[in-house]
């Protein structure tokens, strides 16, 4: 009659560790096979032998270290090693699993699926979303660089007449870009946005038909007053240009123009050449 039951394959899983090696003076050793710590199910699954004589009940077992509570003459010789295991292995059922049963820093990266480590999974301290990064003290924190906005660049789309001895703004009323729809062409005023101070980089240059003897002044100006200011005096009638450029701490809801004034005794084209610009530097 034939065989009925378990497979006679699966009856014992038995493993053959490593042997010890004896100094005389340990009384505990680390158990492994081909190199790497192994656990055993328990102390009763272990049968060794040491100097031809088989032990039993005179060691102890605590993860992968065995114990003889006393230490082993340097001169004995471990004769084998072997593992019992718990004979036919079953697959447990789903959520049974515990943490208990894991070895600690068993589970290695390769085991775990990419993308699978969500950011409710880190320990962090400090905000996680998408506008931070983690730092090396395993601290959340917003990156300082970044792209430096709001920013614009505007210039004159056609000549604008400025009229002798008359502080005038200049309607920069063509942009080249405008990040945040903070400046206005028709007042050529750009505006700080709400949440958005801080220190700005402003430039002007104003190209200019020049005249005889007169004094040509370019002025930035922050909420109707002077941030900065350049002049010079021209002598001949050939073209001027005069450019400024300065950093301002700007709140939200400031506002930047440029003024031009002239006394060259008659009135003068603003060139378009000229140009308005200003962006946000981040992380000074």
């Amino acid at each position: 009659m034939a065989y009925i039951g378990r497979g006679l394959d699966k009856i014992s899983n038995v493993e053959k560790l490593d042997n010890l090696t004896f100094d005389g003076s340990s009384t505990s050793f680390a158990l492994q096979k081909g190199g790497s710590s192994f656990v055993p199910s328990s102390a009763n699954n272990i049968l060794l032998s040491i100097d031809g004589v088989v032990q039993a009940g005179n060691f102890t077992v605590s993860g992968s270290t065995i114990d003889f509570g006393t230490a082993i003459s340097g001169s004995s010789t471990c004769d084998f090693i072997l593992h019992y295991g718990v004979g036919l292995i079953t697959t447990p059922a789903d959520g049974s699993v515990t943490t208990v049963k894991l070895q600690d820093n068993a589970v290695t990266t390769a085991k775990l699926n990419d993308g699978s480590v969500s950011l409710a999974k880190l320990t962090a301290t400090g905000t996680k979303d998408a506008t931070t990064f983690l730092r090396g003290d395993n601290s959340f924190a917003v990156p300082a660089g970044g792209d430096n906005t709001p920013a614009f660049r505007a210039r004159r789309g056609s000549n604008q007449t400025v009229s002798n001895a008359t502080a005038t703004i200049i309607l920069f009323d063509t942009e080249d870009y405008d990040t945040d729809s903070a400046y206005d062409t028709a007042n050529g005023r750009f505006t700080v946005p709400s949440g958005e101070g801080g220190k700005y980089l402003i430039t002007a240059n104003l190209r200019f038909n020049s005249a005889t003897s007169n004094r040509n002044a370019l002025d930035i100006k922050i909420n109707n007053s002077s941030a900065g200011t350049t002049a010079s005096e021209w002598t001949s009638g050939q073209y001027g240009t005069l450019i400024l450029t300065t950093t301002y701490v700007l709140s939200a809801g400031d506002y930047i123009d440029v003024e031009y004034y002239q006394s060259s005794g008659g009135s003068i084209e603003v060139r378009t050449e000229s140009f308005f610009s200003a962006h946000k530097l981040i992380g000074v």
